[in-house]
């Protein structure tokens, strides 16, 4: 028997809610399991009385059926103190050891309101991106400089076609990174060049977002040197570099860009039922604790196999009341055309980024369609209204 500990605990708590499979005996030992898992790891009945056991140890708040009878829908507080003052930690508490065992899924977050002010959360958020670009209504709009393999000038020419027809946000594609058939830098310099000539053509707020994810520093030698040349925001994939290096970039006044946070390493977490987690929490909750200002992730109806409930899920967890944690924007892509604008606009309203990208190649003049995607989203400012 160790002693059970006398501590200096707040007594808040926070909540996270699990799904977990199997009979319900199965799935109730399975919730037991997780209050120890994820705090103590350690026999809870070799824990003498005290804080530890009483406090430090997870509880069981409430256990039911699913809906629809396809699992026990379980929620586990912790203490607050348990997730210490890190990004880091709090992933760890919530979905650590756990995430190992299949048959939990990680639904969705409670956090408290202290615990919530630890994290800054998105510095610009859906409000910061709509006056960047002056659009206070209407969707935004995205696309991706590709294929990977054509050079610098050729790529730096779709960015400024981009622009002319008066897309928002032009980002590189997410496996350009330092290749030898194009680098980073000069990719970047490129494309801010172009982008400025021709936003000082027609007057738009066009801006780049190059790919920063790379080891280590790197990233933010990278984030820092789009700053220093003009780009407009960065493009990071969390599941690449960690939700904590995503943190540290929104957190850096050097930097103060918007981030897009794309879903690249991310997909074996939400593509089981029964395991993992749920659109909602990774590309919403997570995200937005991060400091994405915008998530990326694959729409419905495409190549991957996202269904329009696990979009609009993604869509709810990215404006859930979360404290100060600003809401961001979703931005489904992967497959998106012009021709499911006004699906989309039924299925998330105007408060998306529209991220069409090889699609808008297949017409003939790519500012002129670039142009007609515009076009199309100044038309949804008035056909989203409530």
């Amino acid at each position: 028997m160790v002693p059970g500990g006398t501590l200096e605990l707040s007594g808040e708590r926070f909540v996270v809610h699990y799904r977990l499979a199997g009979e319900e005996d199965e799935a109730r030992q399975r919730a037991q399991a997780i209050t120890v898992e994820q705090t103590i790891e350690f026999p809870a009945d070799l824990v003498a009385a005290g804080d530890i056991h009483d406090h430090v140890l997870g509880r069981i708040a409430s256990f039911e059926p699913s809906a629809g009878g396809t699992g026990w829908d379980v929620a586990i507080s912790y203490a607050v103190e348990v997730a210490g003052t890190e990004l880091t930690q709090l992933v760890n508490v919530v979905f650590g050891n756990i995430s190992l065992i299949p048959g939990i899924r990680l639904e969705r977050l409670e956090l408290s309101s202290s615990l919530l002010k630890r994290f800054r959360g998105p510095r610009f958020g859906r409000q910061g991106l709509r006056e960047m670009f002056d659009a206070p209504e209407r969707p935004l709009l995205s696309t991706a400089i590709k294929p990977m393999g054509l050079s610098v000038r050729e790529l730096a020419g779709f960015a400024h076609a981009f622009a002319l027809g008066g897309i928002d946000v032009v980002k590189d594609d997410h496996g350009l990174t330092d290749q030898p058939f194009g680098r980073y830098r000069e990719r970047l310099e490129r494309c801010v060049e172009e982008i400025d000539r021709a936003n000082r053509k027609t007057g738009g707020r066009t801006i780049f977002m190059p790919n920063v994810t790379a080891d280590g520093d790197d990233v933010f030698e990278r984030a820092r040197l789009a700053r220093e040349v003009g780009a407009g925001g960065l493009l990071v994939a969390p599941g690449l570099v960690g939700f904590d290096t995503v943190r540290a970039l929104a957190e850096d006044d050097s930097i103060g860009l918007p981030i897009m946070s794309h879903p690249s390493y991310q997909g074996a977490f939400v593509v089981g039922r029964e395991s993992g987690i749920s659109h909602y929490a990774l590309f919403g909750q997570l995200a937005r604790l991060a400091g994405a200002d915008a998530s990326v992730y694959p729409n419905y109806g495409g190549r991957f196999a996202f269904t329009r409930d696990d979009c609009r899920s993604i869509a709810a967890g990215t404006v859930v009341e979360m404290g100060d944690v600003r809401p961001i924007f979703p931005a489904p892509g992967g497959g998106m055309s012009l021709e499911k604008m006004p699906e989309m606009l039924e299925t998330y309203g105007r408060e998306l980024i529209f991220l069409i990208g090889g699609a808008l190649h297949r017409g003939e003049d790519l500012v002129e369609t670039s142009a007609y995607f515009r076009q199309l989203a100044e038309r949804m400012r008035e056909m989203g209204r409530d």
